[in-house]
């Protein structure tokens, strides 16, 4: 299993003989982007908010029923055979003419829903986006870190071999021969526990990607994301979905309240009806216009109207506590960039002074000036300065499309992944109207086929 798992990372760094160009961040990106259930299944909610459009529409139509009905009675229970069957066939047609926009404001506010749906969808595409970007650099880091502790193992092996050596001619003690041995065995615990590390990596990369990663290529230059916090700041609130999402929420709380005062106003009913009897041939038609007007109802329909107030004014709260949340994380992930940079420089410094003061101590202990302790020491503080110097790096690197995605900018158009993605206003004007002919039908089973691809 760890032969199996350094020749992985090797793979994964590309260091192989006559390594290939292998898989790139782009196309980790397009895989997960492919491959996320989580999108399908949001993008199948939308399709069924897309119907609750269809739906409203459908309730300011007119609704034809028909009735077959059969009824037997019997005219003289006193007389046997005397029941009389009558079979009664009634084509009946209702339709609200006006009822001050209550139904209008069922269309608008299913509209709405749908918009809000569709940046609700947005932000989740960023999220996958991201766990790509996020897994892809661990899997690199962690095989990378591997290969650190391979190479520390190596030389703690060296080092113990060499304390032997001059145990063997009195040089040193048989102390200095066990802490070589005691290092040699955390070296080797260090390394499985980064094998296993990395072993976890590659299982979250599937799980994002829908594959185990292969030979990954390096990582390709940054996007560009802004020149300062401020401007961040504000291009978030000017993009971010769930800006937007609490935006659209507001509008619905606003037109629910409208809804509710509809409801306390007349509407006006048309129906219509043609009934014949079979059994004695003759026809009724009819047509009535009513007037219904809800005089009291317990005081459900006030109730429903300060409710909606309630909720318009916690759709206004929820609108500003997004943006100050959104203004938080660009923040935020600005400053865990600036972060990661400084750290970055220290760590350059502390690799380039580590290695100095390592080769030196290496020198000395073969001149008697230092013993096997101070080498393994010195060594151990390369390793954590190389080990910190990567997280750092693979840190920053993340932190750029973490703030990408807090700006609102992370999508499969904003990093021109040339995908084709996932068209929500196709199904929308196919099913907007409540299509119940056959060509429409037709155009919309095609959808429906195309989206299940």
């Amino acid at each position: 299993m760890r032969r199996f798992l350094s020749a992985v990372a090797v793979s994964v760094l590309g260091l192989g003989a006559g390594a290939v160009q292998g898989e790139t961040l782009a196309d980790a990106l397009v895989s997960a982007y492919k491959n996320s259930k989580l999108l399908d299944q949001n993008e199948a909610l939308l399709r069924a908010a897309d119907e609750d459009v269809a739906q409203a529409v459908a309730a300011l139509r007119p609704v034809v029923n028909f009735v077959a009905e059969a009824q037997n009675s019997d005219t003289d229970p006193d007389t046997f055979g005397a029941d009389e069957l009558q079979t009664t066939f009634q084509l009946a047609v209702q339709w609200t003419v006006y009822d001050f926009g209550r139904k209008r404001a069922g269309v608008e506010i299913a509209k709405e829903t749908v918009l809000a749906t569709r940046e609700a969808l947005k932000d989740l595409e960023a999220q996958v986006l991201l766990s790509a970007v996020s897994a892809y650099v661990d899997v690199r880091l962690q095989a990378e870190i591997v290969s650190l502790r391979q190479n520390n193992v190596r030389l703690i092996t060296q080092e113990l071999r060499a304390a032997q050596d001059r145990f063997e001619v009195g040089e040193v003690t048989r102390t200095d021969v066990a802490i070589a041995e005691a290092r040699l065995a955390a070296a080797r615990s260090g390394l499985a526990a980064a094998e296993g590390d990395f072993a976890v990596a590659r299982e979250r990369y599937r799980a994002v990607t829908g594959a185990y990663p292969g030979n990954l290529a390096g990582l390709p230059a940054l996007p560009k994301t802004a020149r300062s916090m401020e401007e961040a700041r504000m291009i978030a609130l000017r993009t971010h979905p769930d800006i937007l999402q609490a935006q659209r929420q507001v509008t619905i709380a606003n037109l629910g309240v409208e809804a509710t005062k509809a409801e306390m106003r007349p509407s006006i009913t048309l129906q219509g009806g043609i009934a014949k009897n079979v059994d004695t041939d003759t026809r009724r038609d009819s047509l009535s216009l009513s007037f219904n007007q809800t005089l009291y109802a317990g005081g459900a329909l006030h109730s429903a109207h300060r409710a909606a107030l309630a909720n318009k004014e916690a759709a206004e709260s929820g609108l500003l506590q997004t943006t100050i949340t959104v203004g938080e994380n660009v923040g935020n992930a600005w400053s865990a960039l600036e972060v990661a940079a400084a750290s970055i420089q220290a760590g350059t410094l502390q690799v380039q002074a580590a290695q100095t003061a390592f080769e030196g101590v290496r020198e000395e202990a073969t001149l008697g000036a230092r013993t096997t302790l101070d080498v393994l020491n010195a060594e151990q503080e390369l390793l954590d300065a190389r080990a910190t110097k990567l997280q750092a790096e693979a840190q920053r690197y993340v932190g750029v499309y973490s703030l990408l995605s807090t700006m609102g900018l992370l999508s499969v158009e904003h990093l021109g992944l040339g995908v084709p993605t996932y068209d929500p206003a196709v199904y929308y004007n196919a099913v907007k109207n409540a299509p119940i002919t056959s060509p429409q039908g037709k155009k919309l089973q095609r959808i429906l086929d195309k989206i299940g691809d």
